[in-house]
């Protein structure tokens, strides 16, 4: 793979570990321990037994908590301490052919995670305004099978899922500041003469 499929992979794992950490990990790490790929050296670390079964239970205790109203936002606000070194870390690793992180791939890897993790919690913020659970499942379900569908793409078609990953932030980002605007604009003054 030459270097610039390598950042566009390593670019998307930061953006599916703003959304789901564990999953990503678990999912980079069982891609790599059954052979389906042949991971870069600091991302071997992934394929370890604990590092699987660790991620994977956390992955499952996510899975669930992520369809509480309310919860998913603790649990998305405790996570932001998480989200955004990992994916600095599973960018920076990704592009790294001997084991050593350069500060530039990470600061990326940190920002792209804290993009997509900042626009996930706004968005499920705003969800949970909404007294039904129904579009808080839609919501979490749909993030399930984003960070799925960017794992099984990514390797094979990485600049593919790179522009669906930049247009999906861009037009939530969009949705995002439009519904801000319509929430909390300020009614006019009325003119005093």
């Amino acid at each position: 793979m030459t270097d610039a499929h390598l950042f566009a992979i390593g670019v998307v794992l930061a953006w599916l570990a703003g959304i789901r950490v564990y999953l990503t990990v678990f999912g980079v790490g069982v891609a790599g321990a059954l052979g389906w790929l042949d991971l870069p050296q600091a991302l071997e670390a992934t394929q370890s037994p604990w590092v699987l079964g660790v991620s994977g239970a956390l992955a499952a205790a996510e899975f669930f908590a992520d369809k509480i109203p309310g919860v998913d936002s603790g649990w998305d606000l405790l996570h932001t301490l998480l989200r955004v070194p990992v994916g600095a870390f599973l960018a920076a690793a990704t592009l790294s052919p001997d084991g050593e992180l350069g500060a530039g791939a990470l600061a990326t890897g940190a920002g792209v995670a804290l993009g997509s993790h900042l626009l996930k919690s706004g968005s499920r913020a705003l969800l949970n305004t909404s007294p039904e659970p129904v579009s808080n499942w839609t919501a979490s379900v749909t993030e399930d099978v984003a960070v799925v569908g960017g794992l099984a793409l990514v390797f094979a078609y990485p600049w593919l899922v790179f522009s669906i990953a930049l247009l999906v932030s861009i037009l939530l980002a969009l949705a995002l500041w439009w519904v801000w605007r319509k929430l909390f604009r300020r009614p006019p003054r009325p003119m005093t003469g």
